[in-house]
């Protein structure tokens, strides 16, 4: 289920899944902030097409980039990157970007079945509980956020969009992966 490393552990692996839909944004817009409400909109092949041209590029200008302190003319050159890529602004890219994200993080590797983030949510909360290696205050921890994030999680609205990601899955994949990790994309 987890795009993460295995070297992460299952609790912490997937805290960094269930909230990549806002990962994405920060680490390639930082004037994106993770406490924003996720705008849910009917993707088109053109905006996936559009998010995969402009990947590479978006990692570039913000690599190493202070998300507290948003640069004007990283966010101008990134605008022109949204636009040159077909969207009509840096916002309709950052949305693309979050539901793009959000459709992948419930997406299985290996099955390619995906999982709707309530039930995401819920799977977790059972196997954090049942996990007898994580300490007691790092569990009580993870839980008070998993279920904060469960009050908050919302089904996919536009099904569509599950398909149309699934359909590009191989492309998308090695972008989410490398936004996770930090690394840039390679060249």
């Amino acid at each position: 289920m987890s795009l993460v490393p295995n070297a992460v552990s299952a609790p912490r692996g997937f805290l960094a899944v269930a909230f990549s839909m806002f990962l994405a944004a920060a680490l390639l817009h930082p004037g994106a902030t993770a406490a924003q409400e996720l705008k849910q909109i009917k993707l088109t092949e053109k905006q996936i097409q559009g998010f995969v041209g402009a990947s590479k590029d978006m990692a570039r200008l913000y690599a190493g980039a202070n998300p507290d302190q948003p640069n004007p003319k990283v966010d101008a050159q990134a605008a022109a990157v949204a636009k040159k890529n077909g969207f009509a602004s840096l916002g309709e890219y950052d949305d693309a970007s979050m539901n793009i994200s959000l459709i992948m993080a419930g997406i299985d590797p290996q099955t390619k079945k995906f999982t709707e983030p309530p039930e995401q949510l819920k799977k977790q909360i059972a196997g954090l509980k049942a996990d007898k290696s994580v300490p007691e205050a790092e569990k009580k921890e993870e839980l008070a956020q998993l279920d904060a994030a469960l009050k908050n999680a919302k089904p996919v609205q536009f099904k569509e969009n599950i398909a149309l990601v699934l359909k590009n899955y191989d492309k998308l994949a090695p972008l989410m992966q490398e936004q996770e990790s930090g690394q840039r994309p390679a060249d």
